[in-house]
């Protein structure tokens, strides 16, 4: 039996292009205002996050397993997943002490991913990861894994799912 790999999302970057100028929204996004944990102080302006509706149906159309790999862990479905269309999805939650630094510049989530995938194989999309994660993502996990950096300044474009369709289709798990 041959299983989908496993496609992993981060939202701000990919999905809420976050550091596109502010006073301009890019094409196809739509502005939300959101109250995720703190962020629900009433004094607190609410957090604007820019979303694209086509997201969620092109992330769908992708021959993954989609995972929620974000700090909005469980609020990604609250927040984030019912503006752009997708359903409930599992979510990588992280430890306590998730957020420390790493040895050697890698991002604090990588060593979690390496371990929450199992060897299964992965593509990861992300704002912040570097060679120093792929170097270490090679070196610790035991199936095919994409780390693929999104734009902060564009989010998700169409050569990236162009990017993940070809990855996945030539690295199902057997």
């Amino acid at each position: 039996m041959t299983a989908r790999p496993l496609l992993l999302i981060d939202v701000d970057g990919p999905l809420n292009p976050y550091a596109a100028p502010p006073h301009r929204r890019p094409d196809g996004y739509q502005t939300h205002r959101t109250r995720p944990s703190g962020w629900d102080q009433p004094w607190q302006k609410p957090l604007r996050v820019w979303l694209n509706p086509a997201h969620g149906p092109a992330l769908l159309a992708l021959p993954f397993d989609l995972v929620w790999c974000t700090t909005w862990a469980c609020e990604a479905n609250e927040w984030i997943g019912p503006h752009i269309g997708l359903p409930e999805l599992p979510v990588i939650e992280w430890p306590e002490d998730a957020r420390q630094q790493r040895p050697g510049g890698v991002f604090w989530k990588t060593e979690h991913v390496v371990k929450w995938a199992a060897g299964r194989p992965f593509a990861w999309i992300d704002d912040d990861f570097t060679d120093a994660d792929r170097e270490f993502v090679s070196a610790s996990h035991d199936g095919p894994a994409l780390l693929h950096f999104v734009s902060p300044r564009l989010g998700l474009l169409p050569a990236d799912f162009d990017t993940l369709a070809v990855w996945a289709a030539t690295n199902k798990e057997m």
